[in-house]
């Protein structure tokens, strides 16, 4: 199968789209193994952190990226890509991060399984709303017939039984789950590397060539994302631990999801691949590296 990226060819093994999906459904089950229930009561019992990362990551980023797509006047398959991404649930290395950078443990992991659930309905309705917003990108999607409950179907076979999966063993198995979450994340990380090896496999010099056409675009995107996430929550006084939190959760997306959501329904549209799969490779980098920035700082705790 070719693609067609401007005038360029991009090649993707079809066959291989099975697989993917299941290494994704791994990958969540192994983050979901030190999820519990109590996380997600966090959010009754102290809201006011986790709602705030919630707004940032489905309501404000979609709709920031929408306007920074129009203003650049970005590609149309490159936009999408863009609007898909922003359309994520915030990514599981975002709970390693915010334990790295001293952040508080509890909110990112509620923002997590929250937001894993919610990505069910918002993931495929913030996409089809704002691609729909701009008359290229809306054309190109009315050449592509995928119906959001498709898209709702996938997310809740890749990340949303997974999770609870990981949940009910983490549970029942405590000591055996214990052992494993560790080893699972990192393993996670491998098995994320090979989703974007996959999707740059074979390309590298048609990626190499079009490098300036994608990286300053991903590299913005991301800290749009990352600063979006600290200035909603230094805006509403969250203390600092619970500020590193909310800023990696915004700022780490499921580009895992995105690349699956693409490998299975728009194989077409180059410009969506190499803007999702380099922001998989950057937001670790920039992630880690504020982490690490963080982690030689102490931060005041949430009381």
């Amino acid at each position: 199968m070719y693609v067609l990226l401007d005038t360029v060819q991009i090649h993707f093994n079809p066959d291989s789209f099975a697989l993917l999906n299941g290494l994704l459904a791994l990958m969540m089950f192994g983050a979901s193994l030190s999820v519990r229930v109590d996380d997600f009561r966090y959010l009754l019992r102290a809201p006011k952190a986790p709602l705030i990362g919630l707004v940032s990551q489905f309501v404000l980023l979609p709709a920031i990226t929408f306007v920074v797509t129009q203003w650049l006047n970005v590609d149309p398959s490159m936009a999408l890509g863009m609007i898909l991404v922003a359309s994520c649930p915030g990514g599981s290395f975002s709970n390693i991060m915010t334990w790295l950078s001293r952040g508080h443990l509890a909110t990112s992991v509620s923002m997590t399984g929250i937001s894993t659930v919610a990505a069910l309905i918002m993931t495929p309705f913030n996409f089809a709303f704002y691609a729909g917003l701009d008359p290229q990108t809306a054309q190109l999607l009315a050449n592509i017939s995928v119906a959001p409950l498709d898209i709702m179907k996938l997310i809740l076979v890749v990340l949303v039984l997974p999770l609870a999966g990981g949940m009910f063993v983490g549970r029942a198995f405590p000591t055996v789950s214990s052992r494993l979450d560790t080893p699972f994340r990192w393993l996670s990380m491998l098995l994320f590397f090979g989703f974007v090896g996959i999707a740059f496999s074979s390309n590298g010099e048609i990626f190499l060539e079009h490098a300036h056409k994608f990286i300053g675009l991903v590299i913005l995107h991301n800290a749009l994302a990352l600063g979006l996430g600290y200035l909603s929550s230094r805006l509403m006084k969250l203390p600092e631990d619970q500020t590193r939190a909310v800023t990696l959760e915004v700022g780490i997306q499921n580009s895992g999801l995105g690349l699956i959501i693409l490998f299975n329904f728009y194989p077409d549209l180059g410009g969506m691949l190499i803007i999702t799969a380099f922001w998989g490779v950057w937001h670790l980098v920039s992630g880690l590296s504020l982490s690490l920035f963080w982690s030689r700082r102490p931060a005041l705790t949430a009381s």
